[in-house]
């Protein structure tokens, strides 16, 4: 579910959900996103988008109560760069390496769990006769399925 919803930020800082007709948090604003809801923050006073400065600052208080989110010398560069060089790759590549990222991980673990599942296959079947590795496929079709359904292309051999 990717619905965008508005919220409305006041000068006190309060942010209004229209949907729930109630002010929310930061901490529910996150568990909104983390539910895949796209969000958009709108000052009430001048109609400015602030979504970028709300998300930043949920980021930020992530990273105080958890002590560590981004690595320091990372922060730096941001703080050095940050229009310059920064700018373009944060719009361009970050993300969309953090979507492929996490594509390949869902992508690897799902595999992984598949050779634990053959695994426990095999053990099970330990005494009995296994058939024969024709049989069994290539080793590397269980990992290469995954990278097709992804849109990747097959290796070469």
């Amino acid at each position: 579910m990717s619905e965008k919803i508005v919220l409305k930020k006041y000068a006190n800082r309060r942010l209004y959900d229209p949907e729930r007709s109630a002010f929310i948090t930061l901490d529910q604003v996150s568990q909104l996103i983390r539910e895949g809801r796209q969000v958009t923050v709108i000052d009430a006073r001048t109609s400015e988008d602030v979504t970028a400065f709300i998300l930043s600052q949920i980021i930020v208080e992530e990273a105080k109560n958890k002590n560590v989110l981004l690595p320091v010398p990372f922060l730096h560069l941001v703080i050095q760069y940050r229009e310059d060089v920064l700018a373009e790759f944060f719009e361009k590549y970050l993300e969309l390496t953090i979507k492929n990222y996490l594509l390949y991980k869902s992508a690897f673990d799902e595999n992984f769990k598949k050779w634990l599942d053959v695994g426990r296959d095999l053990s099970s079947m330990a005494g009995k006769s296994l058939p024969a590795p024709a049989q069994w496929g290539s080793l590397f079709d269980l990992f290469f399925s995954a990278e097709k359904k992804a849109g990747g292309e097959e290796p070469q051999s």
